[in-house]
């Protein structure tokens, strides 16, 4: 009985501490692990390798076509391709301030 409520007590503060886990994490980390989830599949997010895709540009190049004060913007609104295979995605003001973030934090 005893361990069963130390158990539970346990388990109530380990979840009080997740929202204090999810804030420590940087906009950087945030930005990467949202472009991993949605575009690593096609382009190199990081700061070196190749695109998985043949033609897709690494995002550490991106300031060189677009500009990274307006990304984040773009990302609210929906990014548009004219590929075929990329799909339209939205981001979260939140997310895409994270993602440009992470984006100028890589670019060569």
């Amino acid at each position: 009985m005893v361990q069963e409520l130390k158990n539970r007590l346990l388990s109530a503060a380990l979840l009080a501490l997740l929202p204090a886990v999810a804030l420590a994490q940087s906009p950087a980390d945030t930005g990467r692990a949202l472009l991993q989830e949605h575009c690593a599949s096609c382009h190199a997010i990081g700061k070196t390798g190749d695109s998985p895709r043949a033609g897709a540009p690494p995002f550490r190049t991106l300031a060189r076509s677009y500009d990274l004060d307006e990304f984040p913007r773009q990302l609210q609104r929906g990014v548009v391709s004219g590929h075929p295979d990329m799909p339209e995605f939205r981001f979260r003001e939140d997310d895409a301030r994270a993602a440009g973030v992470y984006l100028r934090s890589i670019q060569e």
